[in-house]
């Protein structure tokens, strides 16, 4: 009888971590899964050459949406999403709409299935974050320069801002030496066909290397205030 009571302490004991464990593990795993979308890459860790963009706060009927962006060089290599609703779709939609955007390298990308508000909110929020990081290569270009003559020569030229009955469009364009090398969106109506139809207009602007490309089928108004802006941009770099 006194070999059995020193067990079933012993046993009792056991078992007091076991369930003192239990509900820290379910508070700790619900707090990473909220706060893993939010965190995708750090921004001070690729040194001098890395800039850091934030977009506007778009207030969404989930809750405030808000991105930031990191570039190293022209590369976009980074998104962190600041403010995001705290909802399961959100959580779920986040690494999507992240993974897209480092792929597309800009805001054309489709909205998440069962997440549309947000989608809507993070691209918005993404194109400002867009247009400050490219508002900021127009105002001092010999930023990312690397002192080289290849760089400088390189040029961008931003066209003016045509209003369309859409929406306003204006264009972007880089220019190696008397070559087109990029073209960026720097305003565009918030339209799938519009979405759908720019990566075609900059496919037949580089490969043409001048305004005189096709109408998208579908996209008419998109594309004629997308080469007026352009022309202008080709105009303004042989001023």
């Amino acid at each position: 009888m006194k070999r059995v009571i020193p067990v079933l302490v012993l046993s009792v004991a056991g078992l007091i971590p076991v369930w003192r464990y239990e509900p820290s593990t379910g508070t700790t795993s619900t707090t990473e899964a909220a706060s893993t979308p939010s965190v995708s890459s750090s921004t001070s860790s690729s040194g001098s050459g890395s800039t850091t963009f934030t977009g506007t706060t778009v207030a969404t009927e989930k809750g405030d949406v808000q991105v930031r962006i990191t570039y190293d060089g022209d590369k976009m290599t980074a998104v962190r999403m600041l403010k995001q609703p705290n909802h399961p779709q959100t959580t779920a939609a986040v690494p999507k709409l992240v993974a897209e955007t480092l792929a597309a390298q800009s805001a054309d990308i489709d909205t998440v299935s069962g997440a549309t508000v947000t989608s809507d909110g993070y691209k918005e929020s993404l194109q400002a974050a867009i247009d400050a990081e490219a508002a900021a290569a127009t105002a001092s270009p010999s930023a990312s320069a690397s002192g080289s003559a290849a760089a400088s020569a390189s040029r961008t030229v931003a066209g003016s801002t045509v209003a369309t009955e859409k929406g306003d469009v204006q264009v972007q364009v880089t220019f190696e030496g008397d070559k087109m090398t990029a073209v960026r969106m720097l305003k565009q109506p918030n339209h799938p066909q519009t979405t759908a139809a720019v990566p075609k207009l900059v496919a037949e602007t580089l490969a043409a290397q001048s305004a005189d490309i096709d109408t998208v089928s579908g996209a008419t108004v998109t594309s004629d205030g997308y080469k007026e802006s352009l022309q202008a941009a080709i105009d303004a770099k042989g001023a």
